[in-house]
């Protein structure tokens, strides 16, 4: 059988083109995060406004997408970054990347800037591209807009939006996509994507599949094969178990117990009343309360792990879906707020606006540290999120992120690398993670190296190179397959390289090499450093805040000490 070929689509905004193009050679063995760092070196003046014509937004389904392997099916959308000013890639779960796969679509390349303001809904499907007007659609939140979208196109297609906080290009607006109930929930969040998509005039862009086929197979055989072994392993291991059960806010009495979960502003790792917010009361609730509170959900279809959930109230009415650690600590523990329903009330409306809750919980951190509101206060925060929606200057200072606001209100208690936020780690009781947010070329981001289950002693700074080094290969190499982060427990666990037979088995390559997770993360980070190098980044730049190399955290005594020597060389022979 020949190798399955498909096609970069070229979307000119100005002209309202499609162009379908065959894939260059450079890139043809990369998806996902690999192949947008590809296409933005080969194509993009790194020195260009994010936010102007110059900058291109890239749709690009993983290598392994299309397949309904367990938590295999993800999107990655990039470009460079309107928050940290150099490259960036987010990815989502959902159903984008799996109808992108069907369509043939290796990836998706939106150029240039419209003629004239205003939205437009952008509808592709094999017969090409038609573009309509979105004026129905402006100012509307993600839960009022998806049941529009999927009432004039239908209930099978694909979705990925902005909402208001995008159309106000927001530096912290990310791109929603639809999960498999239809529900615009899951987020390509970080570094401002959504911003980038209002500049090229699209409140939305639809994937029609109809007539699309399943990814060919060069070895149907020898993929049933790898994709049962690595399915079992999946189900099997006790991590996954463990999400099934609890979900990400299992991670919350983990933090805990490091002294790393991020507390009034990143100024304490403990929190007192954790219990509250715990994945175990999480999962309390969700089963006492009933349906349509669900504590184990997949984003996906056909993912095994399900670490999602819908999460409802006493009412029978659903909160918000999903509700993650990462929003229980940045918008939860680090405002001192100990309350699930509440952070759940404040997630839903930052959901809402298409917003990232990391980042606006980092910014309401910094507005809690400049007396803007009261800590442990909802109904203080609530008032803040508001201001965001009616896009009041205030509103603006907090949608642009953390630094912003720290900037405006002279706050040097800012925890955020390269103009992003921290995710909900303290990195200075996880000093690998710390090395991660400091070195990788996409800004603060747990996603791109997290080392919390590394065999290391997480305070010893001459003990966390290796440990960030292998991270920040691995999640890259995942990102670039199409994997969720929680894959990686069955991916790393399944005997004779599965990855290399996956790949092997559905395009036909040759000269596969054993380690190709660990081969596509070195070419990844290697194109992500040349982007970020062109745009103007130092070694300067890959440092954490210098308060936290002098500020103790108070459980431990620990600041964070690992030395300029490990950050400036850390990816010394991938370069």
């Amino acid at each position: 059988m020949t190798e399955y070929k498909s096609q970069v689509w070229r979307i000119n905004v100005r002209e309202q083109t499609l162009k379908r193009e065959p894939v260059p050679e450079t890139w043809q063995r990369l998806g996902g995060r690999g192949l947008i760092a590809r296409v933005m070196v080969d194509e993009v003046d790194a020195k260009c406004d994010p936010l102007g014509y110059g900058n291109k937004l890239i749709f690009a389904p993983g290598l392994l997408v299309g397949h309904i392997l367990s938590s295999t099916d993800r999107i990655s959308i990039g470009g460079k970054s309107p928050l940290t000013g150099g490259i960036k890639e987010a990815n989502a779960g959902g159903r984008t990347g799996y109808h992108m796969a069907f369509m043939g679509i290796h990836s998706l390349i939106i150029e240039d800037m419209p003629r004239e303001d205003g939205f437009w809904v952008l509808y592709l499907s094999l017969n090409g591209a038609k573009w309509e007007r979105a004026d129905d659609l402006v100012g509307l939140g993600v839960y009022a807009t998806a049941p529009k979208l999927i009432e004039k196109y239908g209930d099978k297609v694909a979705v990925s939006m902005i909402g208001p906080g995008g159309e106000m290009r927001m530096k912290s607006a990310g791109i929603q996509n639809l999960d498999k109930d239809r529900i615009p929930s899951r987020i390509a969040a970080r570094g401002g994507l959504g911003a980038v998509m209002a500049t090229k005039g699209l409140k939305a862009i639809v994937f029609d599949r109809t007539g699309g086929q399943k990814p060919l197979l060069a070895d149907p055989e020898a993929f049933k094969i790898a994709s049962k072994d690595y399915t079992k392993t999946v189900m099997d291991h006790p991590q996954s178990i463990t999400y099934r059960d609890y979900g990400t806010a299992a991670m919350a009495q983990m933090t805990q117990s490091f002294a790393a979960i991020p507390a009034h502003n990143f100024s304490r790792g403990t929190f007192d009343k954790v219990d509250n917010i715990s994945g175990e009361t999480l999962r309390e609730f969700t089963l006492a309360r009933g349906k349509p509170s669900d504590p184990s959900h997949a984003c996906m279809a056909g993912c095994t792990i399900k670490c999602s959930n819908v999460f409802g109230g006493d009412d029978g009415k659903i909160i918000v879906s999903p509700l993650e650690y990462e929003t229980i600590g940045l918008m939860g523990t680090n405002i001192d707020i100990d309350s699930l329903d509440a952070i759940g009330r404040m997630n839903w409306h930052v959901n809402d606006l298409g917003l990232d809750t990391i980042e606006i919980g980092g910014s309401l951190g910094v507005a809690a540290e400049a007396g803007l509101m009261r800590w442990g206060s909802e109904e203080d925060a609530q008032k803040l999120i508001d201001e965001i929606r009616a896009g009041t200057d205030l509103g603006r200072t907090l949608g642009d992120g953390a630094v912003t606001v720290g900037k405006r209100y002279n706050i040097e208690r800012v925890p955020a690398v390269k103009g992003q936020a921290m995710s909900a780690y303290e990195p200075r009781s996880i000093k690998g993670t710390g090395l991660t947010y400091a070195t990788t070329p996409q800004g603060a981001d747990h996603t791109c190296g997290l080392t919390i289950r590394a065999q290391v002693n997480h305070l010893d700074p001459n003990a966390q190179k290796d440990a960030s080094l292998n991270a920040q290969l691995n999640m890259a190499g995942y990102d670039t397959i199409g994997a969720c982060i929680f894959a990686g427990f069955g991916y790393a666990a399944t005997p004779d390289g599965v990855v290399k037979r996956l790949l092997k088995a559905r395009y036909g390559w040759n000269n596969v090499p054993d380690n190709i997770l660990q081969a596509l993360g070195r070419e990844t980070i290697k194109l992500e450093r040349e982007f970020n190098k062109r745009a103007g980044f130092t070694k300067e730049d890959d440092r954490l805040p210098k308060w936290m190399m002098e500020e103790p955290l108070p459980e431990n005594g620990s600041v964070f000490d690992v030395s300029e020597e490990v950050l400036d060389h850390i990816f010394d022979g991938i370069e």
